[in-house]
């Protein structure tokens, strides 16, 4: 039986710029090759560890020469953790490339006739910018090369952290994340040692055992804070233990809940979540004076000021001015909706989740808006001609589809209701050029707003404005 020939180390490669899923790049005979933690102008051994025809993939063994752009990285974890794979680039360069993105996205698959694109928005931080985190417990702690070459033994495995990329069942133990206010850290870390003391097991991802198994929180511009702990054992005792400890030490938890989740994924959203009593189920945002209720199942923008800077584009972007009928497709929560209901006639929100309905209905509750109605249903069996003809032609249709865009079913749909005015956001630029690229038989791009949500990270968001030609 044959081996597999080893793959190359390239020796004195030269980094030449920045590429998808937050790799740098560089051209090797002809052949381009993606590094991960690159940045152009870097002089660097590369070990391949892919090897295909017209591409091929390597990690740095060894930086020769630094490139005049590298920073040092605020976090101890960058290189390991797999997230925030930008933080070696400062802030500026980060903007520049996700602006580009947009661009190639729209001339390369798009293919239209192009609009001049609008400087990105960036984020107000770059740092403890999200009201969202989720950690893992596992006792399967990822080890380093460093640790597994160091000689020492590591007999406690126990970690609470991320998931390593590609390892599904290894997770990385964190003890600082810069993405997210350090009560936050608090929180993971007092829980870590609180199972340590009592021994609880950590999650075993393969064997599906063990107490401590996910933690959810959120910490909003508010002040206000929630927790949701995952547990893999329906104890009642440990459970009253964790969550007594967790109210008792960090009294600013407006919001603690825990779910007994014995199936075989991590997912909460079909679970019973149980609010501890003496807190509330949900917490609340506030945007212009609207406030918006967040429960444990709820979807709202990681990103608490950058989203009011991105809701606000897209009103502007709107040109409403209290005439119109706007239907708002794949509406969530209704977070957009509310948002510009006071400048519109009318919204009508439409969302897969039955979940995100309530919540978008509450939310209009809760600020006395009157003027929207939501519907919960498959985009492509809602939207219907059938629908059109009971709420009325919309003069601006605001799309927020997920990262795989729109069904063509949608697009026809779209395209059959002619609205005046279609406001697209995107957190896909190259899904949202293959559909623009279908709407340009009956309409032509007007405005393109790019704006950055997360930092660090190749994501970005954008809005495309498209006019009934």
């Amino acid at each position: 039986m044959s081996r597999k020939k080893p793959l190359p180390l390239l020796q004195d490669i030269e980094i030449t710029g920045v590429a998808a899923e937050g790799n740098s790049i560089a051209k090797v005979d002809g052949r381009v090759v993606f590094i991960p933690y690159g940045a152009p102008g870097d002089i660097a051994d590369v070990q391949l560890t892919r090897k295909k025809n017209s591409f091929a993939e390597g990690r740095i063994t060894e930086i020769k020469r630094r490139s005049d752009l590298r920073i040092e990285p605020k976090c101890g974890h960058f290189g390991v953790c797999g997230g925030c794979k930008w933080q070696h680039l400062p802030y500026d360069y980060q903007l520049q490339f996700k602006q580009q993105q947009v661009e190639d996205a729209l001339t390369r698959i798009a293919k239209v006739d192009m609009p001049g694109i609008s400087p990105i928005i960036g984020s107000e931080r770059i740092w403890d910018y999200r009201n969202k985190m989720e950690y893992t417990f596992s006792n399967k702690k990822w080890l380093t090369f460093e640790q597994m070459h160091s000689g020492e033994e590591f007999t406690d495995r126990d970690a609470a952290g991320f998931h390593i990329p590609g390892s599904f069942d290894k997770v990385l133990d964190i003890e600082c994340c810069h993405l997210q206010s350090d009560l936050g850290n608090r929180i993971r870390l007092f829980i870590r040692n609180l199972g340590k003391k009592y021994g609880w097991e950590f999650y075993d991802l393969k064997q599906q055992v063990g107490f401590l198994r996910t933690l959810m929180l959120r910490i909003l511009d508010t002040g206000q804070v929630m927790a949701v702990m995952s547990v893999g054992e329906d104890d009642p005792e440990k459970i009253k233990v964790l969550m007594e400890a967790v109210a008792a030490e960090f009294p600013e938890i407006t919001s603690l809940n825990y779910v007994v989740n014995l199936k075989a994924n991590d997912t909460i959203t079909d679970q019973e979540i149980v609010c501890w009593p003496g807190s509330t189920p949900y917490v609340e945002e506030e945007m212009e004076g609207l406030r918006f209720r967040i429960g444990p199942k709820s979807f709202y923008q990681t990103n608490s000021r950058q989203a009011y800077r991105l809701y606000s584009a897209v009103r502007d972007l709107a040109s409403l001015d209290g005439t119109q009928l706007v239907y708002d497709l794949y509406t969530g929560t209704g977070t957009i909706a509310n948002f510009v209901a006071r400048q519109a006639r009318q919204v009508v929100g439409i969302e897969y989740v039955p979940e995100a309905i309530e919540d978008a209905k509450l939310n209009s509750q809760v600020n006395g808006i009157e003027n929207t109605v939501f519907y919960a249903g498959d985009m492509k069996d809602v939207l219907n001609a059938d629908f059109i003809g009971r709420h009325g032609v919309p003069d601006v249709m605001i799309v927020d589809p997920p990262r795989a865009g729109m069904h063509a079913d949608v697009v026809a749909t779209i395209l059959a209701a002619s609205p005046r005015r279609i406001v697209y956001v995107s957190c896909n630029p190259a899904t949202q050029a293959r559909d623009i690229a279908m709407l340009d038989v009956a309409y032509r791009l007007t405005a393109v707003q790019p704006v950055d949500m997360f930092p660090h990270t190749h994501h970005v968001e954008n809005i495309a404005v498209l006019e009934l030609r």
